[in-house]
């Protein structure tokens, strides 16, 4: 190699980008509620089946508070490299930005990469409360206003906007009691704390099986198979019903073949038997999106949270 030859294929080194040797360091994926809930456990379920293409390692990190938005501007406003990986909730992505003055407005300002779990939230009780339906619940509310304590995992989740739609369209005056994850509230339910819980299904259902919890109506357009005796509120004359997805994020910029490794890895995960049986345990369901169809289904889930939270009374213009 003549010298010029060789002096030009040094300058040439540094232009080969570093997505070429992604991933060249330990991946954190940041879970924004506590460990033990549905979001965590589902981010550590990936995790394992995503350990082989990532030899320097890849961790599951909490940064739990304000309804995952925390979490959400921590990573958002990281470096773009795909080292730090948000598995957020999708009202970290469309209802958090409407109502709350966060680094990120838009879907426009992260990159979403993959989907992969969805449900909707159920209406739990206290094995032992008096009521036995949802319709004795709402007349007991109804005689007591703002003494009905409900839990949900925080402000601006999709249990909260589900709590707070059937407010509305039943006039109850119920007091929110947020937390930080199900998890929280479920030990708040069961020691009494509050009385109701709007609850994701799988962390419900062992409480429902060990007779600790009771389930009233389920916030979904059809009934859960998983709880086949359990009413929708659509069913009751209320129709609410907003679902939760789990979707991993990148911060805006982030190279594609750093985001298309990751996203190929995540669904190969997602297709493995043991990720197909945690889903089942924990009643929920592997929901796969991906690429320009996520980004368009996260704007047009945008717009119609932007109609709901006005009604609602949550944006106030």
């Amino acid at each position: 190699m003549s010298r010029v030859v060789f002096a030009l294929a040094l300058l040439l080194l540094p232009a080969v980008p570093a997505a070429a040797q992604y991933p060249d360091r330990p991946v954190t994926l940041i879970a924004g509620f506590p460990a033990g809930g549905i979001l965590d456990l589902t981010a550590r379920a990936m995790a394992e089946g995503m350990k082989k293409k990532f030899p320097k390692g890849i961790a599951v990190v909490n940064r739990p508070g304000a309804g995952g938005s925390i979490a959400a501007s921590e990573v958002f406003q990281g470096k773009p490299d795909g080292h730090t990986v948000l598995l957020a909730a999708l009202a970290n992505l469309v209802i958090q930005p409407q109502i709350n003055d966060l680094p990120y407005k838009t879907p426009d300002d992260y990159d979403p990469i993959i989907q992969v779990v969805s449900f909707y939230p159920t209406l739990a009780v206290r094995q032992d409360a008096p009521w036995k339906t949802a319709q004795e619940w709402m007349e007991h509310a109804r005689a007591n206003p703002g003494k009905v304590r409900v839990g949900t995992p925080g402000e601006g989740t999709s249990s909260h906007l589900n709590l707070e739609a059937l407010k509305l369209r039943t006039s109850l005056d119920l007091t929110h009691v947020p937390f930080s994850g199900w998890a929280e509230g479920s030990v708040a339910l069961l020691g009494n704390h509050i009385e109701t819980l709007v609850a994701q299904p799988g962390e419900v259902r062992p409480q429902v099986e060990a007779k600790k919890m009771r389930l009233l109506a389920v916030f979904q357009p059809a009934r859960n198979p998983n709880f086949p005796d359990v009413p929708t509120w659509k069913e009751l004359g209320q129709d609410a019903a907003n679902g939760a997805w789990f979707i991993f994020v990148m911060p805006k910029g982030t190279p594609g073949p750093v985001a298309k490794f990751f996203h190929d890895t995540a669904r190969a995960a997602m297709e493995d038997a043991a990720f197909t049986g945690f889903v089942k345990g924990r009643a929920i369901e592997a929901t796969y999106r991906g690429g320009d169809a996520l980004r368009a289904d996260l704007w047009r889930e945008y717009r119609s949270h932007t109609e709901i939270l006005k009604r609602i009374g949550m944006i106030k213009k």
